[in-house]
């Protein structure tokens, strides 16, 4: 297997994104072979779809990297680099660019639910970043890609551009990668409201765990995390209705690794007052050795653009005869 995955880099990354990606991404790499590779990248080229602040980005994306490593992606084990410092990746593109159709993109759905009515203010790589996406895989002849629902449409595409390329061009360069659908994601929610998803953007910090909040921190929080006055039933259906007692079982469950009903089938007939410490103690036990190596990471920033520039020398070794190879099927080798 080759599993190749992106995510754009963001600052203060949060509960959510650990236990709904990058706890993913860990459990990807460990069940690994040692024929089997996982490359991850840093989406610096995709960030810029968007008006972004240089220096932001910049820090940004060091403080993504720092936060992967602090949560176990093992350079030894798994490729890691931030996109621009692979140019193969824009190469390829403008290449599969020749080969994508408006028709494509025009229907891509996030085209339509992020330009709305306003697309012809967009910019242009907000419209064609698809296409970028298809060559961040196509690049590694990647055999399978984790998606989401919202990014299924987008692998489908690949997979339409590397049918078409190899056919046009009489070649069979590029496989067509499947979707890695891996164990379920948990849909972690506000701890202040349980019907909207936990943010970064949201105003009130009391609504997130961030990755580098102290012990006493994550305990003050879970503890006027948003609750109710019901006991906990027997089982999940029970808690049809009560978003953020559903939050925090889930919550629990997903530091456990467990099931949400193994987690009541324990805590069955208590109250938020006994949960709340025992979800408080079990997310400091995990986090904290997270937050103690990012914290580190963060104060040696040289170390963590070093690991970056290693993996992205891999990578470009890696990309090096696939780009060789299109190239030589368009005719610009010769």
């Amino acid at each position: 297997m080759r599993i190749v995955s992106g995510i754009q880099p963001t600052g203060n990354l949060h509960l959510g994104n650990y236990l709904g990606a990058i706890k993913q991404w860990v459990a990807m790499q460990d069940a690994m072979g040692p024929d089997d590779t996982c490359l991850f990248f840093l989406a610096d080229l995709h960030a810029l779809s968007q008006p972004v602040v240089a220096a932001e980005l910049h820090a940004n994306t060091v403080e993504m990297a720092a936060t992967l490593l602090a949560c176990g992606i093992d350079p030894a084990r798994s490729i890691l680099f931030n996109q621009a410092r692979v140019p193969a990746h824009t190469e390829l593109n403008w290449l599969l660019s020749g080969t994508a159709r408006m028709g494509w993109l025009n229907r891509m759905t996030q085209w339509k639910d992020k330009a709305g009515k306003s697309g012809e203010t967009q910019s242009v790589a907000l419209f064609t970043y698809p296409v970028l996406q298809a060559a961040d895989v196509l690049l590694y002849k990647a055999t399978h890609v984790p998606v989401g629902h919202d990014q299924k449409q987008h692998l489908e595409l690949a997979r339409d551009i590397a049918t078409k390329f190899n056919g046009d061009f009489g070649v069979d360069l590029f496989p067509l990668p499947e979707p890695l659908i891996s164990k379920a994601a948990p849909r972690i929610m506000s701890l202040r409201d349980g019907s909207v998803k936990m943010s970064k953007s949201d105003p009130s910090d009391a609504s997130r765990i961030n990755l580098i909040d102290s012990d006493d921190v994550i305990a003050g929080k879970l503890r006027k995390a948003k609750s109710d006055a019901d006991v906990l039933p027997e089982t999940v259906a029970g808690l049809e209705g009560r978003a953020e007692a559903l939050n925090l079982v889930t919550i629990y469950a997903a530091l456990a690794g467990v099931k949400p009903d193994a987690v009541l089938a324990e805590h069955a007939g208590k109250g938020f007052g006994a949960f709340k410490p025992a979800l408080a103690d079990l997310a400091i036990a995990t986090l904290a050795p997270v937050r103690d190596r990012l914290t580190a990471l963060l104060g040696d920033r040289p170390a963590v653009a070093a690991a970056l520039a290693h993996g992205a020398a891999k990578a470009t070794a890696l990309a090096a005869p696939t780009l060789r190879a299109a190239q030589e099927a368009v005719g610009l080798h010769l």
